[in-house]
């Protein structure tokens, strides 16, 4: 059922590649929500207990590609029906060997190495530093690394992702220069979105779960012969196939992890405030634009 009016939820779960629906479909609603950048559909319905938003990152059915999301649509919708936090789901590649396929991360912190991304709200009549040393929420971080061990998981409590551009997958030389940099896994979508929801003062806390071992590296401690020698574990050379496999055996983890997460959340949370509360409130009060208006680039402030 698609309405037009949307329902108030506290915390929101943005799923990615692979998680395109959260509810019963008989037992939640749709909704078209109108923002300053276009329309974002959020779909409300009950989980774990609690009324959730839901957001698939990419579309149904994976139609969005990760340089074309409008990620500002979407945390402003979510932003405007009362959402406080934001658990999300990502599918990311290992480059370190202690990062292998299967095991799943609770993020904390990225690499930006995207380009041309909108990436703020306050980019006309308002300027607002954000503070993003500790870019994902560490209250919803300590409740995710509680959940995931209760729940007995294979998972990492930390990891730096570097978020590339996409849709292509990494070079060699590229996943080997990721390793240099400190990173632990890669991923085409953590960012923007990280810091447009902590600018409208929203947590949140990413799962990740490395389906693959990025360009095929072999897990050894020597970069400069990983970037000159074919890899050993060339069954785990990404590609989309592989991805979709293994994210399609993953998802009763991930969902589980999910509900874990839900399930440990205070129904009172509130997030770090990270900009002022007048300007959020400013940038929530801006006028959405309708379908014609967003398709031809039109601004309202």
């Amino acid at each position: 059922m698609t309405i037009t009016t949307p329902a108030k939820a506290r915390v929101a779960v943005i799923g990615g590649s692979g998680l395109y629906e959260l509810f019963d479909e008989s037992q939640s609603t749709t909704h078209q929500i109108a923002t300053p950048y276009g329309t974002a559909e959020v779909t409300i319905g009950e989980r774990a207990g609690r009324t959730v938003a839901f957001l698939p990152r990419h579309g149904t059915g994976h139609s969005e590609a990760p340089h074309l999301i409008n990620y500002r649509a979407n945390i402003w919708a979510l932003a405007s029906i009362g959402v406080r936090a934001i658990i999300s789901s990502a599918a990311v590649g290992g480059v370190s060997p202690e990062y292998p396929p299967g095991i799943l991360v609770v993020t904390d912190q990225f690499i930006d190495r995207t380009t041309g991304r909108a990436d703020t709200f306050f980019d006309r009549g308002s300027v607002q530093h954000l503070a993003a040393a500790d870019p994902f929420d560490p209250t919803l971080r300590r409740i995710a690394i509680a959940a995931l061990t209760d729940l007995g998981e294979d998972f990492a409590p930390t990891g730096t992702v570097v978020v590339i551009q996409g849709p292509r997958f990494s070079t060699r030389a590229e996943s080997v220069w990721y390793r240099s940099m400190s990173a632990h896994i890669v991923n085409m979508t953590q960012y923007p979105e990280v810091v447009l929801a902590a600018e409208l003062n929203m947590g949140t806390v990413n799962l990740s779960f490395v389906t693959d071992a990025d360009a095929g590296l072999a897990p050894s401690e020597n970069i400069e012969a990983d970037a000159a020698e074919p890899a050993s574990h060339t069954e785990d050379v990404v590609s989309a196939s592989l991805v979709f496999h293994r994210l399609r055996a993953a998802q009763p983890r991930i969902l589980r992890a999910i509900d874990a997460i839900l399930r440990g959340m205070p129904e009172n949370f509130e997030p770090r405030e990270l900009i002022a509360s007048a300007a959020v409130t400013a940038a929530l009060a801006r006028e959405a634009m309708n379908l014609d208006e967003a398709s031809a680039g039109v601004h309202t402030s």
